[in-house]
């Protein structure tokens, strides 16, 4: 089987049987070399079999910064992703590189499934842009970062109420497996629409203020991308 690209060019985040998924970030350093690197990355993939080693899609958006690639990847275990590395990760990376020469790629995080997913004013469409924010931890206390997950969702509750997030169309929160950070992978419906939200005073809400300033949070990133590529299995 080899592998079919989606049309919306995003993966299922609720897809099942996904057992670990896996985030990793390239810069490449220009939008030419972007789109250059997600051509380089379909064709790699396009044109060998599909790994059938508990690989359930792989999917690449690009940062609207310019530079980065975001890589999604559902498994079923974190075992198949090890079993993949070391069977079939090298020769597809290596055509990567002869296509785009200079790829950095930044960092690899290992997460568990979706924790909790929450549905925008638009649930179901599909985005015009993805919003990964990122939260980092202090140690891994028991517990620590499902609370800080929970407090999030009360500010958005209040949301709900004082400023409903329109353009903002779903959110899903994963726990990194080690212990040390929490992904919210959020789609929306443009960039424009995140940032009008970004820039509302409301933000500074009673709320909003524990979720900043929870103990143990000690950094955080957001960064937005547009959907390119979405790979699973031919049938």
């Amino acid at each position: 089987m080899n592998a079919v690209a989606h049309p919306d060019a995003r993966p299922d985040l609720h897809r099942p049987g996904v057992g670990a998924v896996l985030v990793s970030t390239w810069r490449v350093g220009t939008p030419e070399r972007q789109r250059a690197a997600v051509e380089a990355v379909r064709t790699a993939w396009e044109s060998r079999e599909w790994p059938d080693l508990g690989l359930l899609s792989y999917s690449v958006a690009v940062g609207t910064d310019g530079d980065t690639l975001l890589h999604y990847s559902q498994w079923t275990e974190q075992q198949a992703y090890d079993d993949f590395v070391r069977t079939y990760r090298d020769d597809r990376n290596a055509e990567i590189d002869a296509a785009v020469p200079g790829i950095e790629r930044v960092e690899l995080r290992r997460y568990a499934p979706v924790h909790r997913s929450a549905g925008g004013t638009g649930a179901g469409e599909p985005p015009g842009i993805v919003v990964v924010v990122e939260g980092d931890f202090e140690g891994a206390g028991e517990g620590r970062r499902e609370e800080w997950v929970d407090s999030v969702f009360s500010a958005l509750e209040e949301d709900a109420v004082a400023r409903p997030a329109y353009g903002g169309l779903s959110a899903h929160f994963h726990l990194s497996t080690d212990g040390g950070r929490v992904l919210n992978y959020a789609e929306w419906e443009s960039e424009q629409a995140h940032l009008d939200w970004l820039a509302d005073d409301a933000r500074q809400s009673e709320a909003w203020r524990r979720v900043h300033e929870y103990p143990g949070l000690v950094g955080g990133r957001v960064a937005r991308y547009t959907p390119a590529l979405s790979l699973s299995a031919g049938v």
